[in-house]
């Protein structure tokens, strides 16, 4: 009697909490999907504008200048997904990125390693300093802003110091252009198809591997998911590790791009990753995001730099508009969350 009258109560504890955790996690698939369907319709409206303001906007080799401006920042904002989804956020990448292709342009011109070394030297180096500010993060429990904060100027520091404060070019390396410029497929740039294989490899490991099982869970509720026995320290770790790859790759392509790893540049690059991945539905609280959203995102973005530049728009005012739109992503997402909430 006592073991039927338990399992009754079994029954009308937990199923009311498995209903409503379906339906949680029903309106938050909807959400995203809504995020996602609002960032592409913008970047329509985007294409639409400036096809109209600039009958310049729809040659090949504007759009081509288009695709390859998004590879670079999408392929950070790819590494950024990881990071959001946790909850956290990553200031470094955009000055990372630059130290990864000084790196690179070092280990070939100057070192003269073999060309596949000098290329793994600049991802290695982005997934050291990802594994830094992971532990920053989860073992000296550093506020993220604080951690990827201290690690962006490290890296600007570190790649004015690695390149004596001067352009490292790589001219004289045979096929290292070809990387971001040359063309496996059709005339679609090399640099493209690198943003599309790891948007692929993000997705296949933000959805289907262990790894992305714990960026959401981490991102939802660190404590809950400590609680359960999962070595959230581990983890976190190795999430930024991952993301830090994603900024190597970021920046061989961006030095491959140049034909040169341009010390001072960099800075702004976080911004714009950022606010492609929040565009593209990524919430700044954690627990949700999806790869897809961020390719939108990145697109949106680099349509909206890109664009403004063919219409002749200042660069002051390029900022001023760039600002904005990160901004109202951040109210956006905000807005979202509140209406979650109630």
């Amino acid at each position: 009697m006592t073991t039927n009258l338990s399992a009754e109560e079994g029954k009308s504890t937990h199923e009311p909490t498995r209903v409503g955790d379906g339906r949680a996690r029903a309106r938050a698939f909807v959400r995203v999907q809504i995020q996602q369907s609002l960032a592409f319709v913008t970047l329509v409206v985007l294409l639409i504008f400036f096809s109209i303001m600039s009958p310049a906007f729809f040659t090949w080799s504007f759009i081509s200048g288009i695709l390859l401006s998004t590879a670079v920042i999408g392929i950070l904002a790819l590494g950024t997904t990881f990071v959001i989804v946790t909850g956290g956020i990553d200031l470094s990448v955009g000055t990372g990125m630059t130290l990864c292709a000084v790196m690179t342009a070092v280990s070939l011109t100057v070192w003269h390693v073999p060309f596949f070394i000098g290329v793994l030297v600049g991802v290695i180096t982005g997934a050291l300093m990802g594994a830094i500010n992971g532990a920053n993060v989860a073992l000296l429990k550093l506020p993220p802003f604080i951690a990827t904060l201290a690690m962006m100027l490290i890296a600007q520091g570190l790649a004015l110091v690695i390149s004596g404060v001067r352009p490292v070019y790589t001219s004289s390396i045979a096929g290292f252009k070809n990387i971001a410029l040359g063309e496996l497929i059709g005339s679609l740039p090399n640099a493209v198809l690198i943003l599309f294989v790891g948007a692929i490899i993000a997705y296949i490991v933000l959805s289907k591997t262990i790894l992305g099982r714990y960026t959401y869970a981490i991102g939802s509720n660190e404590g809950a998911t400590r609680l359960s026995g999962v070595n959230t320290s581990k983890w976190m770790i190795l999430i930024y590790t991952f993301a830090g790859v994603f900024t190597g790759v970021a920046g061989v392509v961006i030095a491959s791009r140049l034909d040169s790893a341009q010390p001072q540049l960099g800075l702004g690059y976080e911004l714009q990753a950022i606010a492609a991945v929040i565009i593209g539905g990524t919430s700044l609280l954690g627990g949700r995001g999806t790869i897809m959203g961020t390719l939108i995102g990145a697109l949106v973005m680099s349509v909206l730099i890109n664009g403004l530049r063919i219409i002749s728009v200042d660069t002051e005012w390029q900022n001023v508009v760039v600002g904005l739109v990160i901004l109202i992503a951040v109210v956006t997402d905000s807005w979202r969350q509140r209406r979650a909430g109630s």
